[in-house]
């Protein structure tokens, strides 16, 4: 058997430009719940590795600025989770199974969306193990849990993204990080979030215990959560308040869960309707099929206002994290909409009724198959 080492693997990850890796004995995870726990996954599994990848500061700059949104989709989210980072993870399990070892290289999914299904044979756990990567993460060293349940490493703070392996090599194991080490339960994240993560004084937690120690974070509400992040939320989605904009929906009075939420926020994000001059592909938000596309699937919107930029802002200025800039991130205050729509209106939508004014039209132009854009432009002087 050829020998392999954490520290071989350590260096490999630093030879491949993996900004952090940590490993933790599975002994670590035996408290977790058994769709969770990695040893449901590969029974045979000693160890797991955790990878770190960082997302860059300025992939947030778009969206705080409020004149880019694609970057942050593109960059910090979807694709760095689906290609950039999984490469570089994909490539450490192929340098442990080059020294004779099985790795298993885990998609970080959604555990929590899980479906409940029945067993593939007596006996057996349902097919849905899905082990957390942020429980794994803590696991191994590599930072802490912050409030908002994101996680926290020591040099980036929220700004990583993670993946891990399941091997059964024996390794040497890294020390865990103590709770509190990077959060210290400021509260920026609840007071920037649109409606989804607790206040730190409201006693909504969630208790987990790995390796020992018991770690706490609040209780998000995942339905308000998925709501802003998908673009349903007139707060944070100048798309949804341009397109819908009688839409008077607070997120923050929903009751919603998270797999409904999800439901809404993509049908309405593909959703077609007829086409305008404003809108010549007549979708019903013309943005989020775009962004969509353009991410391989996936859009994002809110640009994790509070679980991430306010929470970086907060550690850069308290020192508690390695990486600092010259410049602050926040450079003027956020911008911030009203969910309420701005000003009465009648049955229709205000911006078609405000074009068609202004050009003398009249609303009731035929938009049907044979519909002419270029057509209807030249009768609105427009070409």
């Amino acid at each position: 058997m050829k020998k392999l080492t954490s520290a071989m693997i350590k260096a490999r990850a630093k030879e491949i430009g993996l900004d952090d890796i940590g490993i933790a004995p599975i002994e670590r995870y035996k408290d977790a719940p058994p769709t969770m726990n990695p040893a449901n996954y590969f029974p045979g599994a000693k160890s797991v590795i955790v990878t770190v990848q960082r997302i860059t500061r300025g992939s947030y700059r778009g969206i705080e600025e409020g004149t880019h949104w694609n970057n942050y989709t593109f960059y910090s989210y979807n694709r760095l989770n689906t290609y950039f980072r999984p490469r570089l993870t994909y490539a450490i399990a192929s340098f442990v199974e080059d020294h004779g070892w099985e790795a298993v290289p885990h998609y970080p999914g959604v555990p929590e969306r899980n479906p409940n299904r029945e067993p593939v044979t007596p006996g057996r756990l349902p097919p849905d193990v899905v082990p957390s990567v942020r429980f794994l993460a803590a696991g191994a060293g590599v930072g802490e849990i912050g409030w908002s349940k994101v996680f926290l490493h020591p040099k980036f703070g929220p700004r990583v993204r993670l993946g891990s392996i399941f091997t059964d090599a024996e390794l040497e194991p890294d020390d865990m990080i103590e709770p509190g080490t990077i959060c210290n339960r400021c509260g920026a994240c609840a007071r920037k979030c649109p409606g989804a993560i607790p206040a730190v004084n409201s006693g909504q937690t969630v208790t987990i215990n790995i390796g020992g120690k018991d770690i706490v974070y609040g209780d998000v509400d995942m339905g308000k959560c998925t709501f802003t992040h998908h673009g349903l939320n007139n707060r944070v989605s100048p798309f949804l308040k341009k397109d819908f904009p009688n839409l008077e929906f607070d997120v923050a009075s929903s009751n919603a869960t998270e797999e409904e939420a999800y439901k809404l926020c993509y049908a309405l994000a593909g959703a077609s309707w007829a086409r305008t001059p404003f809108n010549p592909d007549g979708k019903a938000i013309n943005q989020y099929p775009f962004t969509t596309r353009m991410a391989g699937g996936y859009f994002a919107l809110c640009g994790a206002r509070g679980c991430i930029r306010a929470c970086m802002d907060s550690l850069e200025k308290s020192g508690r994290i390695e990486q600092t800039f010259e410049t602050p991130f926040y450079r003027k205050p956020s911008w911030d909409l009203d969910y309420r729509r701005e000003k009465p209106v009648g049955k229709v939508n205000p911006w078609w009724e405000d074009y068609l004014t202004k050009q003398g039209l009249d609303r009731n132009i035929n938009k049907g198959p044979n519909y002419n854009i270029h057509e209807y432009k030249q009768r609105a002087g427009e070409e």
